[in-house]
């Protein structure tokens, strides 16, 4: 079998698309290319959505950490507290059990015993929980002389929160939150590895990682294919975040301009 026809049966594999089986022996460097790259699918699936709705729930719940009215400081406290405190992996395994539970009082909840559903709501609540937390210490670090200045100007209630405070906790956030972002998509490794099961072998990239490691006893193979993957994909997030940055800071002169750095976070 030549790639190209490896490719046509094997690129969109992880969403039921193409062969069925998965191949069983003679493994080629195209193969494990494909089909982990397949993969990744699920891995941008989860890491872009989680991160898009994450970023609107953190800020309510900055906000609400940062109020004055303890009705609203204290769920978002133990919000950000419980998902911080607990790890990913264990919210995983909780969750899936959690809705199982749910689905067979709620049939209509069945969908969140699958991956695409289930899966993406922890990532979500997780995300929230420690961009909450970057966002909180930007509103915390927003200089003095810019909400007094917003007061001098008249801005008071939403227009003030949209033209200042908002705008200025992004841009002290931003650096720190690029990085959340970064270990997010890393993250998502872990869907399938946790409660939630693979239907048909529709797995992520790690899950086709670790199929050809299990097949042919060498993780030396498909698990730097994996990593390259990542790599490229981190590439993508930190030149995305970048210009993003770039935009926030537009009114800075350049060399006052914090850049976007990756810093890993060995533990979560």
């Amino acid at each position: 079998m030549s790639c190209a026809q490896t490719i046509a049966d094997y690129a969109f594999r992880s969403l039921g698309y193409g062969e069925r089986l998965l191949p069983r022996s003679d493994f080629t460097l195209c193969q494990q290319f494909t089909l982990i790259g397949s993969g990744m699918i699920w891995n941008v699936y989860f890491g872009v959505l989680a991160l898009l709705a994450g970023f609107a729930l953190a800020t309510v719940l900055a906000l609400g950490k940062a109020s004055a009215r303890a009705v609203l400081r204290k769920p978002a406290e133990w919000f950000v507290f419980v998902f911080r405190g607990s790890p990913l992996f264990i919210q995983f395994f909780f969750a899936y059990f959690l809705f199982q539970s749910l689905s067979s009082g709620y049939p209509m909840l069945s969908g969140l015993t699958s991956a695409w559903a289930g899966a993406l709501v922890v990532l979500f609540f997780n995300t929230s929980a420690y961009s909450a937390e970057i966002f909180y210490g930007a509103l915390q670090s927003i200089p003095k002389g810019d909400t007094e200045a917003a007061d001098a100007y008249g801005l008071s209630g939403w227009s003030r929160f949209r033209r200042v405070i908002w705008p200025t906790m992004l841009r002290l956030a931003w650096p720190a939150y690029t990085n959340e972002a970064i270990f997010l998509f890393h993250a998502t490794t872990l869907v399938f590895v946790s409660g939630f099961p693979a239907i048909q072998q529709r797995g992520d990239a790690l899950y086709y990682a670790s199929y050809f490691a299990d097949k042919t006893f060498n993780p030396f193979v498909p698990y730097p294919i994996l990593a390259g993957y990542f790599i490229v994909l981190t590439l993508i997030v930190i030149t995305l975040f970048n210009a993003i940055n770039r935009r926030l800071n537009r009114h800075l002169p350049s060399d006052a301009r914090r850049r976007v750095k990756y810093r890993p976070q060995l533990v979560r």
